[in-house]
């Protein structure tokens, strides 16, 4: 079945979607009414229109600037960095921070061909002379991209009188030491704070 196939085909350029899933989700949308599927279509064909990059912050928004830049009760001295917009959706959920987002949309990877010229730097830094931000918060990943390039903004903020803070790692609630590498532990060890 050609059709089949096809469709199959384009779910599994999804990310975490194989050919299992794939298939499982294509026979779902066979059983499924025809005004599901075509919903569901529609709604797919539009989020390109209907959601773009705020200007400021680099996030996913419906409107520009995004709600929480735009927010009155959000802490403007603070700027919390990540690597992509769903960073912002999962600190969000938390509900703990209460400041502002910088999206720098990658990490910097030799490798990969990503230099600090790929990445929204001087966006950032037009936000920090703008002078209401005190701190930049660091929350890329613990992997060594982020690491190299929470250093390398480091390095970069350190004229501008910013303090440069990192989001604390280690072991995770309801984590057990056995199950902990290396790296984490040490991380951990380090980052210990005063009962």
């Amino acid at each position: 079945m050609k059709a089949l196939e096809e469709l199959v085909s384009l779910l599994t350029r999804l990310p975490g979607i194989g050919r299992k899933s794939a298939l499982r989700v294509a026979y779902h949308l066979l059983k499924t009414d025809k005004a599901y599927a075509e919903a569901l279509a529609d709604r797919i064909a539009g989020i390109k229109d209907s959601i773009r990059f705020c200007s400021i912050c680099g996030s996913y928004a419906e409107e520009d600037p995004c709600p929480v830049c735009s927010g009155p009760g959000r802490d403007r001295s603070l700027i919390c960095v990540v690597e992509q917009p769903q960073d912002v959706v999962t600190i969000e959920a938390s509900r703990e921070y209460r400041g502002l987002y910088h999206v720098l949309g990658g990490l910097i990877s030799p490798l990969d061909g990503v230099g600090p010229e790929n990445l929204r730097l001087e966006a950032l830094l037009a936000r920090l002379r703008e002078g209401e931000a005190r701190e930049v918060v660091m929350a890329t990943n613990p992997t060594v991209e982020g690491d190299t390039t929470a250093l390398y903004l480091k390095r970069l903020l350190e004229p501008t009188g910013v303090a440069v803070t990192r989001l604390a790692t280690g072991i995770p609630v309801g984590g057990d030491l056995e199950y902990a590498d290396r790296l984490t532990l040490a991380r951990s060890f380090r980052g210990r704070v005063k009962l």
